[in-house]
């Protein structure tokens, strides 16, 4: 069976039990493919990583949360009342 690896870099979980920091530094801050029998299974993923992906996926929500109001009626309001 053939599986697609989203990373760059890959290592085998024997090298991960062996020296996990050496593993998760190799990639320069690039997601490292874990693999197991030749099977991506999981992702190590540096910090700042998952704080960008968490960022854009906050961002996304977002937008989409703004799409769907888009064309809700609106309030007007004089700044001088405020």
């Amino acid at each position: 069976m053939t599986t697609r690896i989203l990373a760059e870099i890959a290592a085998s979980i024997t090298e991960l039990k062996a020296n996990p920091m050496k593993v998760a530094t190799s990639a320069s801050g690039d997601p490292v493919a874990v693999l197991n029998r030749n099977e991506p299974a999981f992702y190590c993923v540096p910090a700042a990583a998952y704080e960008l992906l968490m960022d854009r996926l906050e961002d996304l929500e977002l937008l989409s949360i703004a799409a769907e109001r888009k064309h809700e009626p609106s309030v007007s309001v004089n700044i001088d009342d405020l």
